[in-house]
């Protein structure tokens, strides 16, 4: 199984929460095939963001995703 990670940032409406003062402005970094290749993508953007106090870049895990949509589905068969 592929472990696709989604590399994305953005200024946040408060550095000691996750929430992005503007959505459509989202930087979208990339998808990456394996976590080593996405640390070093979010490591990149956020060295280059190190004096905003408000940018903030994370990995998601794409791969855990699709597993919750499986398990889920499983689920709702047998439901």
């Amino acid at each position: 199984m592929q472990r696709l990670h989604l590399v994305f940032g953005g200024e946040l409406v408060d550095p000691t929460k996750t929430v992005f003062r503007d959505v459509d402005d989202i930087h979208v970094v990339g998808i990456f095939p394996n976590y080593q290749a996405a640390y070093d993508a979010w490591k990149a953007e956020a060295q280059k963001t190190v004096d905003n106090a408000h940018m903030r870049y994370f990995i998601a895990h794409l791969h855990r995703l699709r597993e919750e949509a499986t398990e889920a589905s499983s689920t709702e068969e047998l439901g």
